[in-house]
This record gives C-alpha cells, structure tokens and sequence, in this order.
C-alpha cells in the first residue's frame, strides 16, 4: 500500500483536529453565534449551554467537577495562572515554589521570573530517565513553600512523573500541587482526587481539539484553592481570567475530552504496540541507538531516539516526508542541544543527534513501515560519511583516543 506524504509524527508539537470534533464546532460560528455572556437572549443563552456542557466533558476526563474548569486561551496562560496567581494570592504566607529542570518553558519562564522578583525557587535536579527523586522534593519544602509546580508527561521525552506520589507529599506538608498535564490529558487516566493534584493545566490542540482554547482545573474543597487574576476586565471566569469567551473553541475541547476518554481503553494499547514497532524496527536495521527518556513509564506514543554518528538536523534533511523533530518544537529554532537532554546527562554530541516521534490517533502501521524504512535507509547513509562511525565498527574506545587539538 503506497502511504500518503508526508507522514506527520509530531503529535507531541499538535494534532490535527479530529472531523468529529469540528462537526460538533460549525455550528457555533455561524448560527449560534452568541457571546455566552450575554444573559438575556436566546443567542447567549444557547452559547452559555453548550459551554457548560463541554466543561462538564472536561471536568469528567480528570475527575473533576464542571464547576472546577476555568476556560484559557491554552497551557500556556493556564500554567501562568496557576504560578503566578498562586504566587500572589498566597504571598502572605510565603514565597517559596518548587519545581523542575525539564518542565516546559511556559513553566520555568514564570518560575524565573517571580525568581527575579524574590521569590525563591528550588529547582529539582532528574535522573538519567528524567525522573525527579521524591526524598530530595520533600526535604526541599519549607515553612514558606506555597506551591509545588511538576510536569506529569514531559513534552520531549515522554517520561511521566509519579504524580500522585508528588500529591500525597504535597497534601502532607499543606502545600498546593500544580501539574502541567498538557501531554498527558485525554490520553492517560487522570483523577485529581486521586492523585492529590490542586490545579492542572491543559490544551485542546495537544487532543485532537482546536489550538487556542486550554483548561485550568482550579481545586473547589480541601482545599479551596484561591488564585489572583493574570488578566484583568469582566470577571469572567470566576474572576480568574477575564476575556469573551471562545464559544466554538471550547465546545470543540469538550467534544475532544469526550471521544478521548471513550477511546483511551484501546487507544493507549494501540498506540503502545506502533510505538514499539517503531523501535524494534528502527534497532533491527540500525546499531547505536538510545531511548531518551524511561524505558517504560512515559507516553504511550512517545519516542526519542538517539541516532549516534549522525546529526539531527542533516538527518531531518534527508527525510522532509516525514514530519518529526529535533529538540522541541517550541525552542526549535536554536541550534542549542535541548535543555531536557542535558539535565538528563545525555552527552552533547548525542543530544545533537535526537529525533522526537510523536505517534497519534490517526497514525497506521503503514505509515511506521515507511518511517522505519526511510530513517533506517537515510541514517545508513549519513553514518557511512561518518569517520567516527568507522571507528565505532572497528571497536575503538572513544575514551581513550587522543584527539589533537588546534
């Protein structure tokens, strides 16, 4: 079967909107119109309906009430509402915040800035599979530690955090947990009862739901968890974040919420099994290889490889029908090797050499052959202009050759 170009395994960066998604969208562009704050006619009241009913659908995927959804433009401003809200509203009762290396800039960007502005923040280290260790978390809180800031799913490397085991610390030194689940909502099960979690960020376009429009879960009980506004106006929003609300767009993240959780029991095996296709595939035809990341507790259709002897972006090159990346997509443009390789100690030379493969709802077993077939055909090819790749063959010891220098 020819497999139509270019293939597009970057699910971590966007996904493409399902149709079922954009059918349930149309009509709230051009018949029901209606600004959902517009209480007294049928147009806003209809508008108002349909986002309470796609704010249920959120609520459900993460076991949270309706009640509980604040409506953002997306992760981004989600996470730097839950900072820097949470910052302010509990500057009174300290101004320590925990959080870690390999969290997504949109959360380490409001970090350094309330750093800048004196606030103290600890950064905790990862371990070579990304992992934070959860002794080192708990002797970082102190009597002023106000919230605690952990990604559940990292972006490029796929490595899931022990989420709940960060919210039962959390819950037992009366500290507030944010997650940045982007990555991780509506493909993985998540229960914020469960998992102690007192505010999480997510994004439709990360769900097969429209780019622009996010959640912020905001803890009701148990605490009440209060946050001061980013952005100022109407006070809508339960005067979290103020703003007209995107009708269309968020009646498409609730539909996007519904078809995942009712496809996640046998989405998350399906795309396991390609995953590991991919890999078996990619190790069958090609040597020094490695995974990035944990061997098994990350994404269901996540991969970062390290393709040795052969450089990322020439290797990208060489396969322009197949849409994939180097580093993340949101710091892409740098040629710098990406922060979260580094703080896994992974080497710079290897880092330069990593290609994230992001696998989604919509990709088939074809598409993986012809993806194993033309990075196994390309990487041969750069590795046989590689001198270091005919060292490696012969078994040299890198580490003991004298490099001369200029």
């Amino acid at each position: 079967m020819k497999v139509k170009t270019p293939v597009y395994l970057d699910n971590n960066a966007t996904t493409a909107v399902d149709p079922r998604v954009l059918e349930k969208m149309l009509p709230y562009f051009t018949q029901n119109f209606g600004n959902a704050a517009s209480r007294n006619h049928e147009y806003g009241w209809t508008a108002e309906a349909a986002v309470e009913e796609a704010r249920e659908e959120i609520g459900k995927t993460i076991g949270a009430s309706a009640k509980e959804i604040i409506i953002t433009s997306g992760a981004t401003e989600s996470n730097n509402i839950a900072i820097l809200g949470a910052a302010e509203m509990y500057k009174s009762k300290g101004n320590h915040i925990i959080t870690c290396v390999t969290e997504h800039k949109a959360v380490l960007d409001p970090c350094k800035h309330l750093e800048e502005s004196g606030h103290d923040v600890t950064w905790l280290k990862v371990d070579k599979d990304g992992l934070i260790d959860l002794a080192e978390l708990e002797s970082s809180i102190t009597d002023k530690t106000i919230l605690i800031t952990i990604m559940h799913g990292n972006n490029e490397i796929g490595t899931l955090q022990p989420i709940d085991k960060i919210g039962a610390i959390a819950k037992k030194h009366n500290v507030l947990f944010h997650t940045d689940a982007t990555q991780t909502v509506g493909k993985l099960p998540i229960d914020v009862e469960k998992m102690g979690i007192d505010l999480l960020s997510m994004s439709a376009h990360k769900m097969y739901g429209p780019k622009g429009v996010g959640g912020l879960y905001v803890r009701r009980r148990n605490p009440r968890v209060r946050l001061s506004p980013v952005i100022y106006g109407g006070g809508h929003e339960r005067g979290m974040r103020s703003g007209t609300l995107n009708v269309p767009g968020i009646v498409g993240f609730g539909e996007a919420c519904r078809i995942a959780r009712e496809e996640m029991e046998t989405e998350i095996p399906r795309q396991l099994a390609l995953r590991e296709k991919l890999w078996k595939g990619l190790c069958k035809h090609l040597d020094a290889l490695y995974i990035n990341g944990h061997e098994s507790q990350r994404l269901p259709g996540s991969l970062n490889v390290s393709f040795a002897f052969v450089e990322g972006e020439s290797l990208l090159m060489g396969v322009k029908d197949i849409a994939v990346s180097s580093g993340s997509a949101c710091t892409s443009a740098s040629l710098e090797p990406s922060y979260v390789l580094k703080a896994l100690g992974v080497g710079e030379d290897l880092a330069h050499t990593s290609i994230r493969f992001g696998i989604g709802r919509f990709t088939t077993e074809d598409e993986i052959d012809y993806v194993i077939e033309r990075f196994a055909k390309e990487a041969g090819r750069l590795r046989e202009l590689s001198p270091l790749y005919e060292m490696f063959k012969e078994g040299i010891d890198f580490n003991t050759v004298q490099w001369t220098g200029h």
